[in-house]
């Protein structure tokens, strides 16, 4: 199973910001929408940085509240690691558990083209692994 089976499942809706915008903005914006990080791109779609949860909440450990009024491009992690649409799901996942994140914006021709989080790999997963063990009782049960 590759990343874009799970896209295709999943669609390929990403929540996105500008750099520019406060943290405290970004802040309610993660809330609003329930998710974990924001992909900052730039007006061709091109991903400059990911802000998530763990971010913000290091940063105003280390600096204080304060931070909420500044741009996120202050704390965004600028060197975001991304995957392509035919990577499988073992890759990504070995990916996502080594650098220890849980989120993955998903690039194709340099351009975002979606995000995938270790919650939607694990249930990719589980599913593949569903699949696998009905097959072999068909399997089994035809022999």
């Amino acid at each position: 199973m590759t990343v874009a089976s799970i896209l295709a499942q999943k669609g390929r809706e990403v929540a996105t910001i500008a750099a520019e915008v406060s943290i405290a903005d970004a802040v309610a914006e993660l809330a609003a929408r329930k998710i974990g990080a924001l992909v900052i791109v730039d007006s061709q779609i091109q991903v400059k940085g990911i802000i998530s949860e763990r971010d913000v909440v290091r940063a105003i450990g280390q600096r204080g509240p304060a931070i909420l009024g500044e741009p996120i491009a202050t704390i965004m992690t600028r060197e975001v690691i991304a995957c392509s649409e035919n990577e499988t799901i073992n890759q990504v996942m070995s990916r996502m558990t080594d650098g220890r994140f849980r989120h993955l914006p998903v690039v194709t021709d340099g351009r975002l083209a979606g995000i995938i989080s270790i919650g939607d790999v694990v249930k990719a997963r589980i599913e593949e692994v569903e699949r696998e063990a009905e097959e072999m009782r068909a399997y089994i049960a035809t022999a």
